[in-house]
């Protein structure tokens, strides 16, 4: 990123046939990947590319090169989503998108150097983008959780205690198993924020979270967004009553977007009609 370039993040969970189609997509210029990373990829997917090892980088020289003439147009990163089709495509992320995100929620969360982030999620799942570079945004401590560790609701639970997480990020459903490990071993005081994302939350799932703790800390934050709209779009901070609603409550949009409802024809719905939600502003990506 600081030499101008732009990361395609590649899961080695990913079938070989997906990675395939997005190392040829996005015609990268180096593939950074270890052993693990190789033998997912297989032999012919590596062929003709220029292959580094992480792992080597130590042994390579520390200076400190500046290269002039960048700007926050100058692509992030690029994720790639399944789309509409199955077939995966990329969105294309600026700097300066990534950079706005924060500046937008400012208010909202008052992160800051003290605290302490996980990055819970595969790299190649937007969410990560919010959890990796909103810890080094902040200045704060950044703690990559195990993959085996992830999958495991109790030994998550003990990760978070053991390394006084202040902001957790969790899908819906892996929150719902969460919950269930917080019953016989509370979370520690020192965690802020538990932020959702990822997909539709089921308000009701909270009501044995709500039963066992009082209104304090950690806050529940209910967050909707897609790829193509740099990870978030709209914010709820959550409470005891919003258990008893029956749709996922996403809340006001974040302020330098702007937010739409239309018809199939592209006009806008009278108010209490159904109609399709429509972005704009300054967190939607490349077209």
């Amino acid at each position: 990123l600081k030499a101008g370039g732009a990361y395609v993040p590649l899961d080695p969970v990913y079938t070989g046939e997906r990675l395939t189609h997005i190392l040829t997509d996005a015609a990268p210029a180096i593939l950074l990947a270890d052993k693990v990373g190789r033998d997912a990829l297989g032999e012919d997917a590596l062929a003709g590319l220029t292959v580094l090892d992480p792992n080597s980088l130590p042994d390579q020289p520390d200076s400190n090169p500046q290269v002039p003439g960048l700007t926050a147009q100058h692509l992030a990163y690029v994720i790639y989503t399944s789309g509409s089709t199955g077939t995966p495509k990329g969105v294309m992320v600026e700097h300066r998108h990534i950079l706005r995100l924060f500046d937008a929620t400012e208010s909202w969360y008052r992160f800051n150097r003290q605290d302490i982030w996980c990055l819970f999620h595969s790299i190649a799942f937007d969410f990560s983008v919010w959890e990796l570079w909103g810890a080094l945004r902040y200045g704060a401590k950044l703690v990559l959780v195990p993959h085996a560790i992830a999958r495991s609701p109790q030994e998550l639970h003990q990760f978070v205690c053991q390394h006084g997480i202040t902001v957790l990020n969790q899908t819906p459903s892996a929150f719902k198993a969460f919950i269930a490990s917080y019953v016989a071993n509370p979370l520690p005081d020192c965690l802020r924020y538990i932020i959702f994302g990822g997909e539709a939350l089921e308000p009701s799932m909270l009501k044995p979270w709500y039963a066992l703790r009082e209104e304090t800390l950690p806050q529940l934050v209910n967050m909707y967004g897609i790829t193509e709209t740099t990870v978030h779009v709209t914010y709820r901070a959550l409470a005891r009553h919003d258990v008893e609603q029956t749709t996922s409550p996403i809340g006001t949009r974040l302020p330098d977007l702007t937010l739409y409802l239309l018809d199939k024809y592209g006009q806008p719905v009278p108010s209490g009609a159904v109609g399709e939600l429509y972005i704009g502003g300054a967190g939607v990506a490349r077209g």
